[in-house]
């Protein structure tokens, strides 16, 4: 899948686009449901398929003090939508510029920018937008004048509540992850960039790639048997995320240590992300760096009974 960054990176295929279009915060099976539609309608019309979506979230600009923590990074989100089908998703930096562009002449500039479109597929609540003037009946009209059918994607409900990432963030900081994992239509993963840490893991004997998870949306604190996606490869692995107070006093920033159970790769700087299994403990301070090492061999005999 081509990640773009402007709609004629596409090279304005003569065949037209079917677009996708929405914050996909956690490509949860609602999301899902809106970018099958527009898949099929570009596998029925034989276009080119193709997701928009944002980063940052668009609260983080318009009312930072309402702005949601992110179910993924931005590299997890491309990976789901990739899986799903489509050739391209445009990626657009949302800023202040977007912020204040009306409805009508955003669907304008992407018509314009791709050329031509055969659709646009939104789930039904969807805004965008300046002050939200951007919606279904907007598109509709929009259609009419430029030759582009309008698709409004229903909500999934599983239980009494639909599908929404909101509904998926309350789950997680309950640590519901079986919930989670339903809503989502797959195992919750935690990704990012490894990071260089201070080393102490691999003094300790466990050696561990650190990854920053600022901004995302967590589960607990604590000890989680996992598996680690590297390289289209699944590894078994034990984690820690925390604040890691019994070697830092208690970090303000929390952090995701991985230690894979049977590999020793260098990973600085490339993108992992771990499937979180099981809850094996909670995240607690230890007496003294021997105690913690002690307790983290235990865990690593706890995750590989739990990932069998």
């Amino acid at each position: 899948m081509l990640t773009l960054a402007n709609p004629a990176d596409l090279g304005r295929p003569a065949v037209g686009v079917c677009m996708a279009m929405g914050l996909f915060d956690g490509v949860h099976l609602g999301h899902q449901h809106v970018v099958r539609q527009a898949v099929l309608d570009a596998r029925a019309s034989g276009a080119i398929p193709v997701a928009v979506t944002f980063h940052p979230h668009p609260l983080s600009i318009v009312h930072p003090d309402r702005a949601p923590r992110l179910l993924q990074s931005p590299a997890q989100r491309l990976r789901a939508l990739a899986a799903l089908g489509l050739d391209a998703t445009l990626l657009l930096p949302f800023d202040r510029d977007v912020a204040a562009m009306e409805g009508a002449t955003f669907i304008e500039r992407l018509a314009t920018g791709f050329g031509r479109l055969r659709s646009i597929t939104v789930g039904q609540g969807f805004h965008f937008g300046h002050g939200r003037t951007g919606n279904v009946p907007l598109l509709r009209a929009l259609g009419r004048s430029h030759g582009f059918a309008t698709h409004a994607v229903a909500p999934i409900h599983i239980g009494p509540e639909r599908v929404s990432s909101t509904r998926i963030r309350a789950a997680l900081r309950e640590g519901r992850l079986g919930l989670a994992a339903e809503l989502l239509g797959r195992p919750y993963a935690l990704g990012g960039t490894v990071v260089a840490g201070r080393q102490l893991g691999r003094q300790l004997g466990f050696p561990t790639a650190n990854i920053d998870v600022s901004g995302l949306e967590l589960p607990p604190h604590g000890v989680y048997a996992a598996r680690a996606n590297l390289d289209g490869l699944r590894h078994r692995a034990v984690i820690n995320l925390g604040q890691r107070p019994t070697v830092d006093g208690g970090a303000s920033t929390p952090l995701l240590e991985v230690h894979l159970l049977d590999l020793r790769p260098d990973l600085y700087g490339r993108e992992l992300e771990v499937e979180l299994v099981a809850w094996l403990r909670p995240e607690r301070r230890f007496p003294s760096i021997e105690s913690l090492r002690e307790q983290i061999s235990h865990d690593v005999d706890s995750a590989r009974e739990a990932l069998g």
